[in-house]
């Protein structure tokens, strides 16, 4: 459902006639303004525009609702639920309030009060073909969780831990890139390897579901040895390279090897979460830099962000990429790799970097994150939850999410923080960025994002951060989307959100 252009012509009653007028009128302005930069993709213009209708007449739902519509864009989920339900609130019998409100319950994983949203919605307006699909999909969903309730027992072996991966044959008949090895002796990753898988790569093509899980399984052993939070030491005549979300944009991963140079031992990446979901060709982010990681792992450094989930997976595309690509048995292996992703690392114990940002706790320090028990789905609330979520604003102090998730924090939680651990900086990642990078917080707080022109319609640019060791000065690279096959983003998505 499309932003609306009609208009309800309520206004604040405590105006006269002409000042009711004049006021119905600015607010319509406004949101016919909000309304061409939402058709333009322009979201935060249109939130921005929303909010002047709503302040120049408080009374009319349909701002509210355009609005919620636009952060849920934004994936503002928290906000939009807000706005959802004043916008109901104010009109019970305003029935896209409860849509937007479903869908911004569907994103954030909570299916049954999505149901419950759509179906009113639905009771309305029966005949909606996006609605019907939407309440279907969602249907489908609440069935699903019932189903794994019913079966849900005393905790199992891993899924992991049931691969027989010597049973795994390469054909003869496979002309794909190949490893050192062999299917008894087993097989070893070489820089050879890597380079010509992603080559395969490019050209659409799949690696051998051994080789896949070779990549994996090696990965994970590695993963599982690291502290949740992991410390670098960066020698002054080095340098290293931190790059924030790529979200599936392999063509634009292979760009910023292209402007930045391959990982190497003198080259160290750290690509700081969210490395799948939204765009589809994650599988190939993923297993690139799994590889890299393994042929090297002073090459390649990888944090958990909030993407890197059972519950996002399932509705963002990862998890019906794998299983489109290879298997559902090679998706479980993903998500448990994934729950052994450290949260943090520490550079030259001066730059903090994490997925999301910090905690509503004000006595948080880098050992609460080393001690931190991080091998489970993320929890809603906690410390782990905050290191994934949490978003910097502009106000001081802490407030409400906009992301429904986590928490917000101010230059001064940012200030106390770092003073408390001895750290010069923060660098996160978690936020589309305009220029793909934004300084914040008095300069002790930086938000990277590497997926330019996001999911093919934000026409941000994207940006990488490199610190040398002799100063761990932060130095920006920033680059623009380059083209892909014509797969567009969240072609594997949930069918709820396959393509917004």
């Amino acid at each position: 459902m499309a932003a609306e252009s009609e208009s309800k012509t309520e206004a604040p009653t405590d105006n006269s006639m002409k000042d009711k007028e004049t006021l119905i009128a600015e607010a319509e302005a406004a949101k016919d303004k909000a309304n061409i930069a939402f058709k333009a993709k322009h979201y935060q213009a249109a939130i921005n525009g929303y909010t002047e209708a709503i302040n120049l007449n408080p009374t009319n739902p349909i701002y509210y609702g355009n609005r919620s519509f636009a952060h849920i864009k934004l994936e503002n989920y928290g906000v939009a639920l807000a706005d959802a339900d004043k916008a109901t609130e104010l009109d019970p019998k305003y029935i896209k309030g409860y849509y937007r409100r479903g869908d911004a319950h569907f994103a954030m994983g909570k299916y049954k009060l999505a149901l419950k949203d759509l179906r009113t919605a639905a009771k309305v307006a029966p005949n909606d073909p996006d609605l019907r699909k939407k309440l279907a999909e969602c249907e489908k969903e609440v069935k699903r969780l019932r189903f794994e309730e019913a079966l849900a027992g005393p905790a199992t072996a891993t899924v992991t831990s049931t691969i027989n991966i010597s049973d795994m044959t390469v054909e003869d008949s496979y002309t794909g890139p190949r490893m050192e090895g062999s299917d008894s002796e087993g097989y070893r990753i070489t820089e050879k390897f890597v380079l010509d898988m992603i080559e395969a790569f490019r050209d659409q093509k799949k690696i051998h579901r051994r080789f896949a899980f070779e990549i994996i399984l090696q990965t994970q052993n590695i993963l599982k040895a690291l502290p949740s939070l992991v410390d670098v030491v960066i020698p002054d005549d080095r340098h290293f390279t931190v790059c924030g979300d790529v979200h599936g944009q392999f063509y634009d991963l292979l760009n910023i090897f292209k402007l930045n140079e391959n990982p190497s031992k003198d080259n160290p990446y750290l690509f700081n979460g969210d490395f799948v979901d939204r765009g589809s060709f994650s599988v190939e982010v993923i297993l690139t830099l799994f590889a890299w990681k393994v042929m090297d792992p002073s090459c390649m450094h990888l944090t958990r962000g909030n993407h890197e989930s059972k519950s996002m997976n399932m509705i963002y595309g990862f998890e019906g990429e794998v299983k489109a690509k290879y298997s559902g048995v090679m998706a479980e292996v993903f998500r448990e790799t994934f729950c052994w992703l450290p949260l943090a690392y520490c550079l030259n114990g001066r730059v903090l970097v994490l997925h999301g940002g910090l905690f509503s706790k004000d006595d948080v320090t880098l050992d609460d994150i080393r001690k931190c028990d991080r091998n489970m789905e993320p929890p809603e609330a906690g410390l782990m939850c905050e290191a994934l979520w949490s978003d910097p604003c502009d106000a001081p102090g802490l407030s409400m999410s906009k992301r429904g998730v986590g928490t917000q924090f101010g230059s001064d939680i940012t200030k106390d923080f770092l003073d408390r651990n001895g750290l010069d900086l923060v660098v996160r990642s978690h936020e589309v960025k305009e220029e793909g990078y934004e300084v914040a917080h008095d300069g002790r707080l930086v938000t990277v994002f590497s997926a330019p022109n996001y999911c093919d319609q934000m026409g941000n640019r994207g940006a990488f951060v490199r610190f040398e060791g002799k100063d761990m000065k932060p130095q920006f690279t920033k680059f623009s989307a380059v083209p892909h096959p014509n797969v567009k983003p969240m072609a594997f998505a949930s069918g709820m959100f396959r393509g917004m």
